[in-house]
């Protein structure tokens, strides 16, 4: 019987990709409540669900001003986190995978932050601007527009991309859940008449969620063109040219890492309770988006130059 330190190592797909923070603390955690969950006969959809109450219930309490409420939003937001590692780990322990079980993981963290974008606008909408007396008004909504829809939803996107590259030349195709807008529209494509709504709306919307990637990463695809051309996928690929990429690919992680929910929440977590939630808007337009364009550019660069190598 596998012990708790086995079960946690095999919930961690690459060290290249796993911050500190959740292999030491998020994901043991997170194990627990599988484990507990496993015992009492929970389906891992109701963890799930659990964990959209949470996040919606912490964004709630970062509507208010006070440091009680909002302490009380870090704690729920943290506990939401931990039932999404939850899922995914007690879904492997008892083969429970549905596709609605992968439609509400999908869009949970999604969930959350919507919820939160609009959390902070309602508490600030009627706040002055720093060192004004004038209210930030429609001019918060504006902020939390750039920022949540046209930074935080395409920094995050592209840094789970470069991840599930990494572990494509990692772990082989088995060990990445890279997916092309080929594939699941033509999944979407082939749903027979009469589907459940839920299966077409996901492969329709996760297609064009991959499509977005994809046109974002014009030297990646090609790469994969040429790896496919040259060695027939990755698998076949010489172990040095896989090495190769991976040494390139590798320092890029920490910027995914940045980029997803551990770093942003950090910022939520200290700038409300500072009572300046506002700040946290501004460093995802400025701070988050420079490490987004450099963290972009230098994987372009690094695939534009295996594709020299590839071919010449």
């Amino acid at each position: 019987m596998p012990t708790f330190k086995d079960l946690l190592a095999a919930s961690i797909k690459s060290k290249d990709t796993e911050e500190r923070l959740d292999m030491w603390f998020n994901r043991p955690v997170g194990l627990v409540i599988a484990l507990a969950g496993k015992k009492l006969g929970v389906h891992p959809n109701a963890i799930t669900a659990v964990s959209v109450v949470l996040g919606v219930w912490a964004a709630w309490m970062f509507s208010y001003t006070d440091f009680r409420h909002n302490l009380l939003g870090v704690l729920l937001l943290m506990l939401a986190n931990f039932c999404d590692s939850a899922d995914g780990q007690l879904a492997r322990l008892t083969g429970k995978k549905t596709l609605v079980g992968r439609v509400i993981d999908g869009f949970a963290g999604d969930i959350w932050f919507f919820s939160i974008y609009f959390a902070l606008c309602c508490r600030m909408t009627w706040q002055p601007m720093p060192g004004t007396d004038t209210v930030w008004g429609p001019w918060i909504w504006v902020l939390a527009f750039i920022a949540g829809v046209l930074c935080h939803s395409p920094q995050s996107s592209l840094a789970d991309y470069y991840r599930q590259i990494h572990l494509l030349f990692l772990n082989g195709k088995a060990g990445s859940e890279l997916d092309t807008y080929a594939n699941q529209r033509a999944i979407f494509d082939s749903l027979p008449k009469g589907s459940p709504l839920i299966a077409r709306m996901f492969y329709f919307n996760y297609a064009n969620y991959c499509r977005s990637q994809e046109r974002r990463t014009p030297a990646f695809q090609q790469l994969s063109a040429a790896v496919g051309e040259a060695y027939g996928g990755v698998s076949g690929m010489p172990q040095a040219l896989r090495n190769e990429f991976l040494d390139g690919s590798r320092p890029l992680m920490k910027y995914t890492n940045i980029l997803t929910f551990n770093a942003r929440a950090i910022c939520i977590y200290a700038t409300c309770l500072a009572g300046c939630p506002w700040v946290y808007m501004l460093l995802e337009v400025t701070v988050f988006t420079l490490i987004y364009v450099y963290m972009h550019k230098r994987h372009e660069a690094l695939c534009l130059d295996m594709i020299k190598k590839i071919r010449y």
